[in-house]
Order: structure tokens, then sequence, then C-alpha cells
């Protein structure tokens, strides 16, 4: 856990991983109190590798064409209702662990994304306006898409689900400390250069809303990761040659408050 200041310090006192278990169990206000007790050590992080914020989501749960500019930049009818895929659990790894662009594989493409980590069981919520009650918390999210793979058939999972495909961090902020999450900016650059920049304002569905409609077709569970969507700027969106992750790639992204990743893509 990293404090405001920047200090890491060690929170297994008080769990062996930040997961599902750990949410539910009122595991952030846990780690606050403890934090102010000064019951939390420090962690030597020199030269550590940093996982996931969240250890084995239960399901990740993504939105598709969430962003009113990105849906005009692919030639996409904004939905009228959320878009909703799926993306293996296991695909989730740490904010700085490499991309494997898989074999095979002419058009992996980056997104970065609000993502959204739930804390407490949703099932056929009342009202959108309850709905953000149920986020335990915020994170940076890189949903990486295969897109040749993504549109062979009409479902998307194939091309979403490759290995690798959704680096995840590099903190879970708490909902608490994001007093709007439709007023963030996220960016994302692929070897310095600048693909991505825009707002959450720009989103089709808020994050409320999405928690809402998802609640209604399926029960979310603390620890799932909802990925809200990704604005305009992706590989798939631009002129032809469209300029597709290769070997080598480094991509950098952010999201206002949330941290920064960095990626090296990887042939598999």
């Amino acid at each position: 856990m990293r404090a405001g200041d920047g200090t890491t310090y060690e929170l297994g006192g008080l769990t062996a991983d930040i997961d599902g278990g750990f949410l539910a169990a009122d595991g952030i206000a846990r780690t606050a109190a403890a934090l102010v007790a000064g019951e939390l050590p420090r962690a030597d992080v020199q030269g550590v590798r940093v996982g996931a914020p969240i250890a084995q989501p239960g399901k990740v749960v993504c939105i598709g064409m969430n962003y009113r500019r990105h849906a005009e930049e692919t030639g996409a009818t904004p939905p009228t209702e959320p878009v909703v895929f799926m993306k293996a659990p296991d695909v989730v790894v740490g904010p700085a662990d490499y991309v494997l662009i898989p074999r095979g594989s002419v058009s992996t493409d980056w997104e970065v994304e609000l993502g959204v980590v739930i804390g407490r069981t949703a099932r056929y919520l009342e009202s959108v306006e309850e709905a953000l009650e149920y986020v335990a918390g915020y994170v940076v999210s890189n949903d990486v898409s295969e897109r040749e793979l993504q549109f062979r058939t009409a479902q998307w999972d194939k091309g979403k689900s490759c290995e690798n495909f959704n680096p995840l961090g590099p903190a879970l902020v708490p909902a608490s400390e994001v007093p709007d999450p439709q007023d963030l900016g996220l960016r994302l650059w692929i070897n310095g250069e600048k693909k991505q920049d825009s707002s959450t304002k720009d989103m089709i569905f808020g994050v409320a809303e999405i928690v809402h409609h998802l609640s209604q077709v399926m029960v979310l569970r603390p620890g799932d990761l909802i990925n809200t969507g990704t604005p305009e700027g992706v590989a798939l969106g631009q002129p032809d040659p469209k300029p597709y992750l290769r070997d080598g790639d480094v991509i950098e992204l952010e999201i206002d408050g949330l941290g920064r990743q960095r990626q090296t893509a990887r042939q598999a």
C-alpha cells in the first residue's frame, strides 16, 4: 500500500492479498485505520515487481464503445445501452509487465480505461443513485485487444482474452479519494507519442449507470473488475496503415490521481 506522501507500507498483517474477501470485510477502512494508528510497517520495494492491485478478480466485465468520440473514429453508431463483453480473469497482470503480442497477430491494439473495482455484492440495484456505494475503488487499466480476432466473429472475447491482455495498476485508489469518476483525464503514449488524451466526461454511460445496469444482468461481487471503455486514439481508428503494436514498442498510460503504467510489447 502506498500512502499519499509516496511511502509504501506492508499489508501482510492485515491480508495475504487484496482480493474480494479483503474488500468484502471492510479491508480498505481497516487499512486506513491501521495507517493512522501507525500499525503498518514500511516496505522496501527497491527492485520488487509490482503486481496487479487486485488479486484474482472473479470476473472482468468490459464496456465497449462507451466514449462518444471513440464511436465516431471507428464509424460505429453510439449504443443506446451498454455493450457488455468479458475478458478471462487470468489476463490481469501488473502495471509494468510485458504486453504479449499473440503469435501471428498483426493488429494488437492499446486501450487506456478507467477500471472500477467492486467492493460490495451488487444484485438488482434499485437506482443509479445508489450504485457508487458498491464501488471499492478505481484503477488504471489497459484493455489490450487483438482486433482481427475480436471481429472474426460476433463475439469479442477472442480478441480480448489473450495472455497478459490487461495490465492493471499501479494502485487501487479508494472510491472516497475520487470525488467524481466522471471528471478524470486519461492519456496514453506509444514510444513517447501521445495517442489518447481525453476525459471520462466523454463517456456515454457513466460509472454509476454501468454498475446499475450490470447488476440487472449479473451479480457483481467484491473484487470484480469493470473496464469502462476507452476514448478515441486507438490504432483501430487511425488511417491505414494502422500503427498496431510491434515487438519492442513502449506503452505508457495514466489517469488523473490514479497513477501511471509503463509496459513493453513483446512477441509471444
